[in-house]
């Protein structure tokens, strides 16, 4: 069975105001995440992977931890910058432990002892002035 990846990245990636290399960026860490979100990859050890310099995955990832998306360890050993994605932006093994995990992380959230993501509101563009709307039927 496939990766179950949650829609709230994943459908929306192309709407968050981060450049193309941190959405490329993203994608890598969706990829090396467990499930649920853990990132088990050392900084040190990404640069090599990615073909970056430390200093450039930092640079990569400073958008999405400001955006919530990949989180810091809080008040535990940051040994080797370790980081996890967000419950909300994690992959999981099937539709049921992603539909639980979204439930635990609202009542955390809620709680204060997890971080909401700061992803931009959705929004459709209204449509030009003057035009008709198109005359749409069911066949």
């Amino acid at each position: 069975m496939p990766d179950v990846l949650s829609p709230i990245v994943s459908e929306r990636i192309w709407a968050l105001p981060i450049s193309a290399a941190s959405v490329k960026f993203l994608n890598y860490l969706i990829a090396k995440s467990l499930y649920g979100g853990e990132i088990p990859v050392l900084q040190k050890d990404m640069a090599t992977e990615y073909g970056k310099t430390p200093q450039g995955i930092s640079a990569l990832m400073a958008p999405l931890c400001e955006l919530k998306i990949v989180l810091r360890p809080q008040g535990e050993q940051r040994d080797g910058n370790r980081y996890r994605l967000h419950p909300c932006a994690a992959k999981y093994e099937s539709a049921e432990a992603l539909e639980d995990a979204f439930r635990e992380a609202l009542a955390l959230m809620k709680a204060r002892k997890l971080p909401a993501l700061r992803l931009p509101t959705y929004q459709i563009a209204p449509p030009p002035a003057g035009t008709e709307r198109p005359d749409l039927r069911v066949a």
